[in-house]
């Protein structure tokens, strides 16, 4: 039974039973052992803390940061759309009110056309009279 817990990789420990252990040194937490290689240890662990610590905390932040853009965005395309809401109503009050407006338009298109028809006529009658005042003086003079 040994063998098989061996050749999987299973040693036993002295202390305590089988461990799994994949180096030739094992470690004990109650052994004495370097010092120097304890404050290493220490200081990788720290150190790795540290490292993961700013990566989370960067991962939140960009979170927060993209939290913050949806929300202004949301904000401004609520903006824009009360905008656009308050231009279509603008639109169909001008569009009704010109509606309302066609037909004056149309009747000052037709005031206009009478009023270059009398315009015109009012010179044909001006030369006209020119003409006949001409005349009138020059049989007067005879």
């Amino acid at each position: 039974m040994s063998e098989d817990v061996e050749s999987d990789g299973i040693t036993d420990s002295p202390k305590k039973g089988p461990t799994l252990s994949t180096s030739t040194s094992s470690f004990e937490a109650l052994d004495p052992h370097d010092p120097n290689l304890s404050r290493l240890a220490n200081t990788l662990f720290s150190k790795t803390s540290d490292y993961l610590y700013g990566e989370l905390t960067s991962t939140l932040d960009d979170y927060r940061l993209l939290e913050n853009m949806n929300k202004a965005t949301t904000t401004k395309y609520s903006d824009m759309k009360q905008i656009a809401t308050n231009m279509r109503k603008s639109f169909e009050e001008l569009n009704e009110k010109y509606v309302t407006l066609v037909p004056i338009l149309q009747q000052i298109d037709q005031i206009e056309d009478s009023v270059i028809k009398l315009e015109q006529a009012a010179y044909k009658l001006d030369a006209y009279s020119k003409r006949l005042e001409a005349k009138f003086k020059s049989l007067e003079k005879r």
